[in-house]
């Protein structure tokens, strides 16, 4: 054990004479230990935030669409022809987890006092609705097809409460088509809720086959496949590939195919969440900027306290750098102590919030109605580190106070 070491360790335990020193390590423990709790809670909810969206987001669209390039360009109506070979060429692309046929109309909700207009999404019995099994708030989501109508809708909580539909109603739809207004009576299956308002607002669940039906199209014909990854990151890295593979390539009709990934057809929503990292490096900066300025203060205190200690150690022979070292270690005995108790409170807090959801948000603002948390670790762990390192980092000049005192002087000091 070296002596710098050994007095630190000394030192920490004080003695009932540091009248300052002790108030000042407390101030000093306590900064470290709010900076950590802050940039723990702050970090965690930015990062549960994030991918609770973006969950949203992908599980109600997909990671990657693959339509028509025609259809995109134009703005029109248009379809896809995903037969079988083109589906088991998209579900043998790597890191793929399931592929989906979607066809979408719009269309006209109306009730006996009002009517809204919607966008009918067709699924069939391949429909992933995993997602919108979660969301539910009413009912159960039907059995969807290709093959058949089942006249039954799944409709937002929104738009259900909009026109006064509850489970069990039944609503007309009319559609547009070359042959005219075209009418169809559904039954309210279940009621879902999103609270992404783009979603909520406008997007109903029937079968495909009741879409391809009004469009008057074939039953491979669709607006687009969905294409869900193993992992959300992958679909940038998956979108680049599937652009190389499809780039120029046609369907069995000649229809010129194109894929997109969610962020793409969602950029507004994505450029959001982007910008929340900003407000986590502008928090992250202030709360280190806080530990670092308490124990800066708790630092210079202590030396001037400890002034004949120093004057002894160097009439002793002590080198100045072996007296640095001494509060140096004691810093670091500080810092180590507030980022022990920062991460009991922090992390029980994030546990507490992640269990029973007691702090709520306002999902017409924040598209969720609870403040999500995510407790990464390996973040903790950086987060840790960091502090004590930008901390005993800032530390390293005002230690050099010690080689202005002179042992003479100092011994003498009251």
């Amino acid at each position: 054990m070296s002596l710098s070491f050994f007095l630190a360790r000394r030192l920490q335990g004080g003695n009932r004479r540091d009248r300052f020193s002790r108030p000042a390590i407390r101030v000093a423990t306590a900064g470290v230990a709010i900076g950590l709790v802050v940039m723990i809670v702050s970090v965690c909810v930015i990062m549960g935030f994030k991918h609770a969206i973006r969950d949203k987001v992908a599980g109600f669209g997909s990671h990657m669409l693959v339509s028509n390039v025609e259809a995109w360009q134009t703005g029109t109506a248009l379809p896809l022809t995903a037969d079988d070979s083109l589906m088991r060429r998209l579900e043998a692309m790597p890191d793929v987890r399931h592929v989906q046929r979607v066809s979408v109309k719009e269309g006209v909700l109306k009730t006996d006092a009002d009517f809204l207009g919607v966008s009918f999404k067709g699924v069939d019995e391949h429909y992933d609705s995993t997602f919108l099994s979660q969301c539910l708030v009413a009912g159960r989501v039907p059995a969807f097809s290709s093959e058949k109508s089942s006249n039954k809708v799944v409709l937002s909580e929104e738009i259900a409460n909009k026109l006064q539909l509850k489970v069990g109603d039944k609503v007309y739809a009319y559609f547009l088509s070359d042959k005219g207004l075209r009418p169809r009576r559904f039954t309210v299956e279940a009621v879902y809720a999103t609270h992404v308002k783009y979603f909520d607002e406008t997007t109903c669940f029937i079968d495909r086959y009741t879409v391809n039906r009004l469009h008057g199209w074939q039953a491979t014909e669709v607006s687009h496949v969905e294409m869900l990854t193993e992992h959300f990151e992958l679909a940038m890295q998956q979108w680049s590939a599937m652009a190389r593979l499809l780039q120029g390539n046609t369907d069995s009709q000649g229809r010129v195919m194109m894929v997109q990934t969610i962020q793409q057809l969602y950029p507004q929503i994505f450029s959001w969440l982007d910008l929340l990292d900003i407000n986590v490096w502008i928090i992250l900066a202030l709360m280190v900027a806080l530990s670092a300025f308490t124990m800066i203060s708790g630092l210079l205190i202590i030396i001037l306290e400890r002034t004949q200690m120093i004057g002894t150690l160097k009439a002793l022979g002590a080198r100045n750098t072996t007296i640095r070292h001494i509060f140096l270690w004691f810093a670091v005995f500080v810092v180590g102590r507030g980022l022990l108790i920062g991460n009991v409170i922090g992390l029980v807090l994030c546990f507490a919030q992640q269990l029973t959801h007691a702090v709520s948000l306002n999902p017409a603002n924040y598209y969720i109605d609870y403040v999500p948390i995510e407790v990464n670790l390996f973040y903790v762990l950086l987060l840790n580190v960091a502090t004590l390192l930008v901390c005993v980092a800032v530390l390293v000049v005002p230690s050099f106070l010690v080689s202005r005192i002179h042992p003479a002087r100092s011994i003498r000091f009251e």
